[in-house]
């Protein structure tokens, strides 16, 4: 049912506003409750991945296997749109869009702290700090933002553009799933129920990382400005920033989104071009080739890897906590990648989408995170000398990690202009205010790409799968995702949206499967009948 007149035309209302009911519900209790509610989410998001750890390293090995197959199969050729449709953006603006939407934030943050962290110390690595574990942090990195969360993005984003532009269905879930369940079925409190949980899904992702991201901006801010910055200043800067966002999602794909993604491209070049000049240029080409190499020679054994026999906490903290924050962004990132695909083969979608991006988060993983993989070397033999000295003396102390290790323990937000500020050491040029100021800039257009990103999806899923939802739905929505993020950081609600978000992550891998299970199926049948025919 759709409203079918008036500034709300188009608008699903069930799905809205059972969705935004959830929404503002679960807000109000993470407010009031939010040391309850964290520790309820705590408790289940432990279990689940207990439990079902093993079920989140298969969804997401099995969906990467089956789409190299589609890519490599007949399969391939098939157009997302009529046959002799044309891409809608270029090359470039496309893959721009790809990574704004589904990686560049995250990069930004965990280029730099998530090496140090395997770095002091790792299942795979007998000693921390070592050379060994150096190698080892950097193939993890590559292993968690490489193919596999790409994978699970475009397999949502193939079955929604091939029922959409192929088949001429909505832009919903509920689509995807039609060769399984039938489409009458769907049309009813099923296919609701399908669509009101992924809104709901995707509302609180995108709430909780841009108040996370806010987080990561204020230590740029404060060591820019030299300022503290507070909560006011923190919601201030939410406000700013989702007005932004709304301006650019009422603009539209095209003009928007599309400019800001470029934008985003051109500044991650700047930022890298820089670490490459100014930093350890030879150790950062080195450790792209070893680490791609090392990836490549690794990736079955890690997908597989379950951690049998010692069975800590290691796996659970950051490979099934990763994978299961894929799958509840897999229909976020999935829809606007579909949103963005129409005219491309399935060949051109899952070879851009899934091996183009990998590459480049490599390179940005070995520029920032092997510059300070190569400073905290650094710094170790620089104790080594000092121990020697000391050892004289009697007074020797073990080394416990360099100035960006010690930053990062001390604060993740922290490491990456600890970073900056080691390049201008090194080099003696004044770069790291300037680095950091275009780090905190590029924070920023990153989530106010990912926040009209977001909201055009849930525009689009509050709309029946329309392509241009209404002007008042996305205001609407873009200043509902300001105000969750906003109230959630002023009442200490974002862990327990993060950690209740995670716990949503056991259903959305049973949707993904589905829609595998149904993208076969419907490619197996057109294939049949144009063999045929």
């Amino acid at each position: 049912m759709k409203i079918n007149s008036g500034m709300f035309r188009g608008i699903d209302p069930t799905v809205t506003l059972i969705s935004k009911v959830l929404i503002i519900g679960f807000v109000i209790v993470c407010a009031i409750l939010a040391e309850e509610a964290g520790a309820l989410f705590t408790q289940v998001s432990a279990a689940i991945l207990y439990n079902f750890k093993w079920f989140y390293l298969i969804t997401a090995s099995a969906i990467l296997v089956f789409l190299l197959y589609l890519m490599v199969s007949r399969y391939g050729n098939i157009k997302l749109g009529t046959d002799d449709e044309k891409p809608e953006f270029s090359l470039g603006s496309w893959l721009s869009m790809l990574f704004s939407a589904g990686m560049g934030i995250g990069l930004l943050f965990w280029s730099v702290a998530e090496p140090m962290w395997h770095y002091a110390g790792n299942p795979f690595s007998e000693t921390p700090l070592s050379n060994e574990s150096a190698q080892t942090a950097i193939r993890l990195s590559f292993f968690h933002w490489g193919l596999h969360p790409w994978a699970l993005y475009i397999m949502t984003a193939l079955g929604l553009a091939y029922f959409s532009y192929r088949k001429g269905k909505p832009l919903t879930i509920r689509s995807a799933l039609i060769p399984l369940f039938g489409e009458k079925r769907l049309d009813g409190w099923l296919g609701n129920t399908i669509d009101i949980l992924i809104v709901t899904i995707t509302a609180f992702g995108i709430a909780t990382s841009f108040g996370l991201g806010v987080i990561q901006m204020s230590t740029g801010m404060e060591l820019l400005f030299g300022v503290k910055i507070t909560i006011a200043s923190q919601i201030i800067m939410i406000t700013i920033i989702s007005f932004i966002a709304i301006l650019s999602v009422i603009s539209g794909v095209g003009k928007g989104i599309k400019i800001l993604s470029v934008w985003n491209m051109i500044l991650s070049a700047v930022i890298l071009a820089g670490v490459l000049l100014f930093g350890p240029t030879r150790y950062i080409l080195h450790i792209y080739l070893e680490g791609t190499a090392d990836y490549l020679q690794n990736v079955i054994g890690l997908s597989l890897w379950s951690d049998t026999q010692e069975d800590s906490q290691w796996q659970n903290w950051w490979t099934a906590f990763y994978w299961a924050w894929w799958l509840t962004w897999a229909p976020f990132v999935g829809m606007f990648i579909a949103r963005i695909s129409r005219g491309r083969t399935i060949r051109e979608l899952i070879g851009g989408a899934l091996i183009v991006p990998t590459l480049f988060g490599f390179l940005w993983i070995a520029t920032l995170g092997g510059a300070a993989m190569h400073y905290e070397n650094e710094d170790k033999q620089n104790h080594q000398t000092q121990v020697t000295e000391q050892q004289l003396t009697g007074e020797a102390a073990a080394f416990t990690g360099g100035d960006i290790l010690t930053a990062t323990k001390a604060d993740s937000t922290q490491a990456i202009f600890t970073l900056f500020e080691k390049i201008e050491i090194d080099s003696g040029v004044n770069i790291a205010t300037i680095f950091s100021a275009l780090a905190t800039f590029l924070l920023v257009t990153y989530f106010v790409t990912s926040a009209d990103s977001g909201t055009l999806v849930l525009c689009t899923l509050s709309s029946h799968g329309s392509l241009e939802p209404p002007r008042a739905s996305r205001i609407i929505w873009g200043l509902t995702v300001g105000i969750i993020a906003a109230g959630l950081l002023w009442a200490g609600g974002l862990k327990t949206v993060q950690t209740a978000t995670i716990c949503a992550a056991l259903p959305a891998a049973f949707l993904v499967i589905m829609m595998a299970l149904s993208i076969h199926k419907a490619l197996r049948k057109e294939v049949v009948h144009a063999i045929n025919s």
